[in-house]
């Protein structure tokens, strides 16, 4: 064996090493790596089985490149998110267009291609190895040896996996507790707040069905359990690389055809009252806007000058979002999809615009956000629900985008129309980075700031001031353009009514806190600013659920419940509606709330660690699906 010791091996060897460290990156941050024996079990099966079917590393070195580049972007999300790359990080890579990523980036972007050349360096180097080497050939005997074992065990398997795994003792006295514990009325956390239409995706459902179809084969005894999962298996590395492109893809694939499969669901919803009258619905949809930079909630500088102004403006003080990230945050806003489904892709139902026009609304959707498809994103399948859907932003997130008045026109139109119902739905860039490119100069109030200034350097700490500088102005600006609304809805006599809620919020250095931006865990980015606005028609014709919405205003929310809120206020019914999910309702009830911070965290159960205000869940988080 000491030809491995010689230096080209050696440096084979380690570089295969060192792409296999991906899942203990972790421990390098000061956190616990879950299962990590059984990691690095799957991880050394692996490595033998590529290594027993192509013989020699030159014949799979070229196989390895996606990883090579993963690399530093696993190191990164590690670092500086708490977490490595998943589907929903692709889904954000393929959702960004160039010129926003290099807008983003600044003067980085030199930084990271002489890392990305370095990478492919890396890789040629050390494939230019792995082809002249012929000492690190599997070529004896036990390759075959090797070979048949894996074979037998992917085959039995493969046989579980379809005909299912027979039950242990253990297990069915598991069973009998769950049985109790049902039937005398008690539920674990993890049962809680689960919907029930992921029946038909569920791999023991199907291992059944295909069990009761091939009565001659029998289940897999517990004993001869292969320990694989394909979850599991993707965190690996370099290998579960494959594993979440594979999800991603599926993501895209479901998201695609989600339109046809949920073509048929209904809600049954119709108005309260057959007389209930022309009314006007709006849903503004803010993006990465922050609670305590609202002067409504008590910040410091006036940025809701304006707002604060308008009468019959509630600002509710407790809103949390489950994720702190657009594509999934804004399904759980808009739908009656659970926070803690919100790393699934897709939804099986509709959103709140089908309900509205099965009770008589005609529905628009129009953002200032970007469509990238008809039916790509978690966001756009909801959005075509809509009677009229204008996507307005042409310019992306970068110095080019549309300001979010740009809404105003499509608005005042829509207004227009001769529907005596309408429920409009605005989606704003809000706060979006570069925040200087989220207003004009008119609103720069607080200098200095980053209004034009070309490729800031986001990372340097001396940036600090004029970031959250011009992070104020853009919320002062996000205060004219809901005044702007409000005034447009202010018709005498028309009954009308808006919500705003923001989808997540941000980390701006605060204090000691070397993080901004979003994706963080911390209270900044779940902790975001709502309100609600209505008309004096609105509060004479719906005095109790204004009396509601006053009594609920510092109550424990979540945007779980908008949904069910936005039809309470706007007075639809529809079978097996949940009065205690809307703050408009006498039988409101609060709820746990889940945040997406080292796992589902109970927001109202956990410490704020640091000037970063880390959600640290008191007990243990639950395990999140994906």
């Amino acid at each position: 064996m000491r030809f491995i010791l010689r230096p080209a091996n050696l440096f084979l060897l380690s570089t295969y090493l060192v792409l296999s460290a991906g899942p203990f990156l972790p421990s390098l941050f000061g956190r616990d790596v879950a299962d990590p024996w059984r990691m690095l079990g799957m991880e050394v099966v692996a490595w033998l089985a590529l290594w027993a079917v192509a013989k020699r590393p030159a014949y799979f070195h070229w196989l390895l490149l996606p990883s090579f580049l993963a690399l530093p972007m696993e190191i990164y999300l590690n670092a500086y998110y708490g977490q490595g790359i998943s589907s929903h990080h692709l889904g954000i890579i393929a959702e960004t267009s160039p010129k926003e990523a290099m807008e983003f980036l600044g003067n980085k972007v030199w930084g990271l291609g002489a890392v990305f050349v370095g990478i492919l360096a890396w890789w040629l180097g050390s494939g230019v190895l792995a082809c002249k080497t012929r000492e690190l050939d599997w070529k004896d005997g036990s390759r075959w040896v090797a070979l048949a074992l894996l074979g037998l065990a992917a085959s039995v398997w493969v046989y579980g996996d379809n005909m299912g795994i027979a039950s242990s003792p253990t297990a069915g006295k598991a069973s009998v507790v769950r049985m109790v514990s049902a039937g005398s009325g008690e539920a674990s956390e993890e049962d809680e707040n689960e919907d029930d239409d992921n029946a038909d995706a569920s791999g023991a459902s199907l291992a059944s069905a295909v069990a009761k179809a091939h009565p001659l084969y029998p289940k897999l005894p517990a004993w001869a359990k292969v320990p694989f999962e394909i979850d599991a298996f993707g965190k690996t590395w370099p290998f579960g690389i494959a594993v979440r492109v594979h999800d991603f893809w599926k993501e895209r694939k479901y998201l695609a055809e989600l339109s046809e499969r949920s073509a048929a669901f209904r809600f049954g919803a119709r108005a309260a009252n057959d007389d209930e009258g022309a009314q006007v619905v709006v849903m503004v949809i803010g993006e990465s806007s922050r609670f305590d930079r609202w002067s409504l909630n008590g910040y410091g500088r006036e940025t809701n000058p304006l707002l604060k102004q308008e009468a019959n403006v509630v600002s509710l003080a407790d809103m949390v979002t489950a994720v702190s990230a657009t594509r999934l945050s804004v399904p759980v806003l808009v739908s009656r999809k659970p926070a803690r489904k919100s790393l699934q892709a897709g939804f099986s139902e509709k959103s709140f615009l089908t309900a509205f026009k099965e009770a008589g609304f005609k529905t628009w959707w129009l953002s200032n956000q970007m469509s990238f498809g008809q039916f790509d994103t978690p966001i756009s399948v909801f959005a075509k629900e809509a009677d009229v859907v204008q996507f307005l932003n042409l310019g992306g997130f970068t110095n080019q985008s549309s300001y979010d008045d740009v809404l105003l026109a499509p608005l005042r139109a829509a207004l227009r129309e001769p529907a005596r119902k309408k429920l409009i739905v605005l989606h704003t860039l809000g706060s979006h980075w570069n925040y200087s490119h989220r207003y004009p100069q008119e609103f720069d109030k607080w200098q200095p700031s980053l209004f034009g200034i070309a490729n800031p350097a986001y990372t340097n700490a001396n940036m600090k001031p004029q970031i959250n500088n011009s992070y104020d102005n853009s919320i002062l600006y996000t205060d004219w353009l809901l005044s702007q609304v409000i005034n447009t809805l202010k018709s005498p006599g028309q009954k009308a009514s808006l919500m705003y809620v923001a989808d997540h919020g941000q980390t701006l250095y605060d204090g000691t806190c070397s993080l901004a931006f979003h994706g963080h865990n911390t209270q900044h980015e779940f902790h975001v600013p709502s309100l609600v606005w209505y008309s004096d028609a609105y509060a004479e014709s719906h005095p109790d659920k204004v009396r509601q919405l006053l009594h609920h205003k510092r109550t424990r929310l979540s945007t779980e419940n908008v949904f069910h809120s936005l039809l309470d206020m706007a007075a639809i019914q529809y079978p097996g509606e949940q009065p205690e999910w809307s703050f408009f309702n006498a039988k409101f009830k609060t709820h746990k709330r889940y945040v997406d911070s080292y796992g589902w965290s109970n927001y109202d159960n956990a410490t704020f660690k640091g000037d970063c205000r880390e959600v640290i869940d008191k007990g243990k988080p639950l395990v999140q699906e994906k």
